[in-house]
């Protein structure tokens, strides 16, 4: 997975690398740290690229979420300052590696053969099939919790003591949706109430749970197939949205 704010230097790292022959692939991409802990849970990456340098939450400040988290997987930090201070924070979070920009082909694929080498096998967390799976209770676990940006996939199933892997499965097979797919529609809903309220996109966005307010535009576009001003405007005029 590629994390960084700018789709250039995204586009740039997915073309810069031959993953064929890392027997790698790029799953998926973020353009700030809050839509990567969106999206990470259905992604579930082996690696993650990270710029230090990204709003909303910065590469360090997601490095040390997803080292509780998920404890194995394994980050490369791509940073264009060379700082004693981000050097170490990434030394006691266990990052994988630390590249300056400009990055060479050479030097990122020699960082990637290395991570990759360095990843085994998951150890199974056992005892889940035996734990029954309360959709009932989750679904209202998240209507009362929604606004909380930190509410994800991963964040209930460790709270209601599952693995996140086989949670996911387990509340697709009993809701026909991705978990993920449930939360952010549940979320775009609350904010078109919002949105005739007379609230801005960036504050709809705030309370609904997902404080980057450029993602959630594309949330919300996704979900209503009509952008947040849109919205606002179709109903101020009285047509159907």
């Amino acid at each position: 997975m590629i994390m960084d704010d700018e789709k250039a230097v995204r586009s740039l790292i997915k073309r810069l690398v031959n993953w064929d022959e890392l027997g790698a692939e790029v799953v998926g991409e973020a353009q700030s740290g809050i839509e990567a802990i969106h999206i990470i849970d259905d992604l579930c990456p082996d690696i993650a690229l990270v710029d230090i340098q990204m709003p909303f939450m910065d590469g360090i400040s997601f490095a040390g979420y997803m080292h509780d988290i998920y404890p194995d997987m394994k980050i490369i930090i791509i940073t264009a300052y060379q700082d004693f201070e981000y050097a170490r924070r990434c030394m006691e979070l266990g990052i994988s590696k630390y590249l300056l920009k400009p990055i060479s082909r050479k030097e990122l694929e020699a960082a990637l053969r290395d991570t990759i080498a360095q990843i085994g096998e998951r150890p199974r967390e056992e005892g889940d099939e035996n734990k029954k799976i309360s959709v009932n209770e989750y679904i209202r676990f998240i209507e009362e919790n929604y606004a909380d940006p930190q509410i994800n996939l991963t964040y209930i199933a460790r709270k209601f003591g599952f693995n996140p892997a086989y949670f996911s499965r387990k509340f697709k097979e009993k809701t026909g949706e991705n978990f993920i797919d449930y939360l952010t529609a549940y979320r775009v809903e609350k904010a078109c109430e919002l949105a005739l309220q007379g609230k801005k996109l960036y504050q709809a966005a705030e309370e609904v749970g997902i404080p980057d307010a450029g993602y959630f535009g594309k949330c919300f576009k996704k979900y209503k197939n009509v952008t947040y001003t849109e919205y606002v405007k179709q109903h101020n005029d009285g047509s159907p949205g």
